[in-house]
């Protein structure tokens, strides 16, 4: 039988990463190359058995830019609020209408502060953030500080490693 002492003494509480493109100049650039590239491969064609494809040149820059861009994506993680820093949160952003539970415009921004870990992020911080961020990437985040102290908790299921590891059994 379990024991709960064992149980706390290993209890965390629960994570969440979000990951965020901010290199809005890259993925414009990167829209740009792709439709030369789309544009270039329905119009070209080989004269010669010795001319270069190009769309090679194109493919690469892509290729690299597609690179940057990931690895400047921007990673951040959210731990879930304890049940009184919760309730309190809630508490200190009430909102104007009594129909809903929070103000829609200072609750976000402060849950979303409350729960960074990496990076740690002030209320105000999370506003400038916002000021760079669409309209989607705001969600993203939002959904992240949320998520993570309302989801429920369970190991998730991957389709990718899945496959991968039923693929290596059948072929043995």
């Amino acid at each position: 039988m379990a024991d709960i002492a064992d149980i706390l003494k290993k209890a965390k509480r629960r994570e969440k990463s979000v990951f965020l493109c901010l290199a809005g100049e890259d993925i414009a650039e990167l829209d740009r190359l792709e439709r030369k590239l789309a544009e270039l491969g329905k119009a070209w064609q080989p004269d010669s058995l010795a001319a270069s494809d190009p769309r090679e040149k194109l493919a690469k820059q892509i290729s690299a830019l597609r690179k940057k861009i990931r690895e400047s994506e921007a990673e951040f993680r959210f731990r879930a609020l304890g049940d009184r820093e919760w309730s309190d949160l809630i508490a200190a952003h009430p909102s104007p209408d009594t129909d809903k539970m929070w103000d829609p415009e200072t609750f976000g921004p402060a849950l979303i502060a409350a729960c960074a870990v990496d990076p740690v992020m002030t209320a105000d911080q999370v506003r400038e953030l916002f000021d760079v961020c669409n309209g989607a990437q705001r969600d993203e985040l939002w959904r992240g500080a949320y998520e993570v102290n309302t989801e429920a908790t369970s190991v998730p299921f991957s389709l990718a490693d899945s496959g991968i590891l039923a693929s290596l059994i059948a072929a043995k």
